[in-house]
């Protein structure tokens, strides 16, 4: 447990800074599920302190990922339970982009996480639930760039549709956390629509009508394309660089299509 704990249990980064609810629910969950992990890490010196300016550059970029994957996990217990139902595809989504990168053990305790969350969501009841995550939406985005926080999204995303039906109370509540995020919630739209090979859903991925002109199509994509360009959010991993590749691909696939059926 102690190795795999190293991907939430080491420093959180910007998470722990600054009184918010992400550290407050980091603070309760490592400590219950990464207590092991945390004392590797944790020495007499520096337990329950964050010295940003005592970290390596290798340790700041740990803990941006850190932070990123608990976020990640925070905002798709939302998610998850928006339609009243905690379906097993999306749990499995979630353990699955864990295990696959970081190992079973890892995966596990991801889903502890979840479980944890469901509880405290419970406990806290719906209304302020919600706020405790509008208020770490709120925080996330004052610590993440824009591309990050694409990115995280788009995970919620995947998450959402995992179980192969989405419901327009998750769709909703996707949209809240972008608004939240400080994104436009046609973003949402947009990553909804990757993977299809419909011509609608290409302009939709661009975000335009389709009888847009030649020029605002090339000009949403260029946008599109440097917002969403994988070496944006190389920073938080391998893992998540790849996942960003993907999306990448799949947004210049759309762009094929309506180039394709315009001539361009």
């Amino acid at each position: 447990m102690m190795a795999a704990g190293k991907w939430i249990g080491g420093v959180l980064g910007w998470i722990l800074t600054g009184g918010n609810p992400l550290g407050a629910l980091a603070g309760f969950f490592i400590g219950k599920v990464f207590s092991e992990g945390m004392d590797s890490v944790n020495t007499y010196e520096n337990s329950g302190t964050f010295d940003s300016e005592r970290l390596s550059g290798q340790q700041r970029r740990e803990g941006d990922r850190n932070s990123f994957l608990f976020s990640m996990l925070v905002l798709a217990s939302y998610i998850i339970r928006a339609d009243g139902k905690i379906m097993h595809s999306e749990m499995e989504a979630v353990r699955q982009m864990l295990r696959t990168n970081f190992g079973e053990v890892a995966a596990q305790q991801g889903d502890q996480i979840l479980r944890r969350l469901f509880d405290e969501a419970k406990e806290q009841g719906d209304y302020h639930y919600r706020q405790t995550i509008r208020e770490s939406c709120m925080h996330i985005a004052r610590n993440v760039d824009y591309s990050g926080r694409l990115q995280l999204l788009n995970f919620l995303v995947m998450i959402a549709q995992a179980d192969g039906r989405l419901p327009q109370e998750e769709i909703s509540a996707l949209r809240e956390c972008a608004q939240w995020l400080q994104m436009q919630p046609s973003e949402v739209d947009s990553l909804l629509n990757l993977g299809h090979d419909d011509l609608e859903s290409a302009y939709k991925v661009l975000g335009v009508s389709p009888d847009a002109t030649d020029d605002e199509l090339r000009r949403a994509y260029r946008k599109l394309a440097l917002e969403h360009h994988p070496d944006r959010v190389a920073k938080l991993g391998d893992d998540v660089r790849r996942a960003a590749e993907k999306k990448f691909q799949e947004i210049n696939a759309a762009k094929e299509r309506i180039w394709k059926a315009r001539g361009l």
